[in-house]
């Protein structure tokens, strides 16, 4: 029998506190007006100031006086000044019909022959030469170009997990349920309960040996879900150079997803 007091205990119960985000402009020492979002989160124990391939964030919990938070960037404006550098100089340009010349694949850059074509499209020459053929009509915008490039990294990315996953489906206790591209924010990829699997769709430009080491990080979660002594254990077994791949990342990672979303947006 449904207790009386439970539409009481629904009355009080206190309101779940949701995410807040605004964006603010902000001046630089040098005299450059960014963007900033502030984002007030309950999960946020301290203020934060982060630069990612997004921009500029400033998280703070909630109870946080906008006081405090003006001062703690103040008191980090040159940190954020080279951050936002660094991205910049990582940052490949936009992707621009007839002026873009190469475009990364797998680790290298790859020459783009631009051409008028029916449909917008980007595919590998046919002549074997390694070098890519971007077709698209005259009357081709931005979101077209963006889209056909996001379309040929994710068939490339399609075709390296179609070659590499039937080398470990053997060891493995089940198949993932399915596999998606993404373009993610910090991680590189993901295992849901269910065994849908997750990859940051910048993993295809990345070289092909760190981008299997992802692949084969997310297969050792159906097998331990954790990341215990066990997990890297079965990890090592498969992939036993992924300390380096994982320096790599380091590295390289934020170039990465910063050129991916400059050449495929970030819908």
């Amino acid at each position: 029998m449904p207790s009386p007091l439970r539409p009481l205990a629904r009355l009080f119960a206190p309101t779940p506190r949701t995410v807040e985000r605004e964006t603010l402009q902000i001046e630089l020492a040098d005299g450059r007006n960014i963007e900033l979002q502030r984002v007030r989160d309950p999960r946020a124990r301290r203020l934060k100031l982060s630069v990612d391939e997004r921009g500029a964030r400033l998280t703070l919990p909630m109870r946080a006086s906008l006081a405090s938070a003006d001062r703690f960037i103040a008191e980090h404006r040159d940190w954020l000044a080279t951050q936002l550098s660094r991205y910049a100089m990582d940052a490949m340009p936009a992707l621009e019909a007839g002026i873009t010349t190469s475009l990364p694949l797998r680790g290298a850059l790859h020459a783009v022959h631009w051409q008028t074509g029916r449909f917008t499209r980007l595919d590998h020459a046919v002549d074997g030469s390694g070098d890519l053929v971007f077709a698209h009509p005259a009357r081709a915008g931005d979101a077209a170009l963006r889209r056909a490039a996001r379309d040929f990294y994710e068939a490339q990315g399609r075709a390296d997990v179609g070659q590499w996953l039937p080398r470990y489906l053997p060891s493995l206790p089940r198949a993932p349920r399915r596999v998606t591209f993404k373009i993610m924010s910090s991680q590189w990829g993901s295992l849901a309960p269910d065994g849908s699997m997750a990859l940051d769709l910048s993993l295809v430009l990345a070289r092909p040996s760190a981008f299997e080491y992802v692949l084969v990080h997310e297969l050792c979660h159906l097998i331990h879900a954790d990341h215990s002594r066990a997990f890297w254990r079965e990890v090592e077994a498969r992939s036993p150079h992924w300390r380096e791949e994982r320096e790599y990342f380091h590295s390289e990672g934020r170039r990465l997803k910063a050129t991916l979303r400059a050449l495929c947006g970030k819908a």
